[in-house]
């Protein structure tokens, strides 16, 4: 696996790195029944060798059809990215998130699918929730792999080791420092801590602020909160940090936005945070039954989870083989031949024939994963507005802000005033 590193921002300013950094080749033209694809994904080890594994059953399955395939982290993933498409380079197969679907589709990078619908791609049974929101402006720019939810994940046997009962379904975010701290008075050996930092972590900032009845963004494409709500975000980690709850600065810091650097997973913690897609990798790094609930929520508080577009599958919008790559993503997401191999590492399926066909094959950690999605319904709300442009700069600003805090270069207060002063100047400019 290649690393890279580059700023997420900007296909303008991507192309400056283009003479110094490898990009794959270009492919020719080929007819519609033979290409040589290259496709692109993030994600962890376990992911890798489940799409690998479909991939290679499709390529035999297709004569002529060959797949070059590429992995990274989620860190690296997008400024790579955004420096293949201001180089017209980009892979013909793009794996593409909700928060950045918006921006690439509204700068002409991925390629409209609604051509493909009924031929090349047969999704109509994802149903019209799961099109649209793989959808902008009404064209459709990606199919949708799953469902996912962001929730907390723990190794249960850990907490009740150390004589606590894990966080749980309901379980609010005072009950959640409390269970924390008292994890880390009782607990002894590596796993001394009770819980990863979260105060650098957006999804869980943006199901904080959900439960306030606020978000990250509103409609407008500006900030949801006030710095108000972001001073109490802060301190309640710097709180929780000081009574031991929660892993220390140096140690948070060590965490890349992998699974593999996870403090839960690296034995520091007994509890972090991740999507429901993740819980099956998760599960695949760490010994210890794993497993996952809701995230903590506001007592009388709004609703703070929402399920989530999982990752979507997408066409380069100057790929040479479009109606190739749409029959790949087909055979990853529609017919059972690959969907039943990626599982539900990805995300629950969309389509009810495919959950229909995987229920019986599924392993525990998978298993996890359809309960979870089910039993989150009483927490579930509405989609939150769109992330605007720039929203990744934002979301690497929280990372950097959270840090300064937890290593006591920042006040909670100040921390807070950074971010928002930061973030609209990003949107101002975005």
């Amino acid at each position: 696996m290649n690393s890279f590193t580059m700023g997420r921002r900007g296909f303008m300013g991507a192309g400056l790195g283009l003479a110094s950094m490898p990009l794959w080749n270009a492919t020719a033209g080929l007819a519609a029944d033979s290409a040589q694809l290259r496709m692109v994904w993030w994600g962890s080890e376990e992911r890798a060798r489940r799409t690998k594994e479909a991939v290679q059953l499709f390529e035999g399955s297709n004569e002529g059809v060959k797949v070059a395939t590429e992995f990274m982290g989620w860190d690296d993933y997008w400024p790579r990215l955004a420096t293949q498409v201001a180089g017209g380079n980009a892979p013909d197969f793009i794996q593409m998130d909700y928060r950045y679907m918006f921006e690439y589709a509204r700068r002409g990078a991925i390629l409209p699918l609604d051509q493909y619908l009924g031929s090349a791609l047969k999704i109509a049974d994802f149903g019209d929730v799961n099109l649209k929101s793989c959808s902008v402006d009404g064209k459709l720019y990606g199919a949708n792999v799953g469902v996912n939810a962001f929730g907390v994940i723990s190794d249960a046997a850990a907490w009740r080791d150390a004589g606590i009962e894990p966080p749980t379904y309901g379980t609010t975010w005072e009950q959640y420092a409390e269970k924390a701290e008292a994890y880390g008075k009782a607990a002894k050996g590596k796993k001394k801590h009770a819980s990863a930092d979260g105060s650098g972590n957006e999804n869980l900032f943006e199901g904080w602020l959900i439960g306030r009845g606020k978000s990250l963004y509103n409609t407008e494409g500006g900030l949801g909160y006030e710095p108000a709500d972001a001073t109490e975000w802060f301190t309640y980690w710097a709180e929780l940090r000081k009574a031991g709850g929660c892993v220390p600065a140096d140690v948070q810091a060590l965490f890349k936005n992998t699974i593999e650097t996870s403090p839960l997973t690296l034995g520091y913690a007994a509890t972090d945070f991740g999507y429901s897609n993740q819980f099956v990798g998760f599960q695949k790094l760490n010994k210890p039954a794993l497993s996952v609930t809701s995230q903590p929520v506001l007592t009388n508080g709004k609703p703070n989870h929402y399920l989530k577009p999982s990752q979507m599958f997408s066409v380069f919008a100057k790929s040479k083989a479009p109606e190739v790559t749409a029959k790949l993503i087909n055979f990853l997401v529609r017919e059972p031949a690959g969907a039943l191999i990626l599982g539900v590492e990805r995300g629950v399926p969309a389509s009810p024939a495919i959950r229909e066909a995987l229920i019986p094959q599924l392993d525990g950690p998978s298993s996890e994963v359809v309960k979870f999605i089910s039993a989150l319904s009483p927490y579930v709300g509405p989609l939150p507005p769109a992330p605007p442009q720039g929203a990744g700069e934002i979301n690497t600003a929280l990372v950097r802000i959270s840090q300064e805090v937890a290593f006591e270069a920042s006040t909670p207060e100040d921390g807070a005033a950074s971010l928002l002063a930061e973030a609209k100047r990003v949107l101002k400019k975005g």
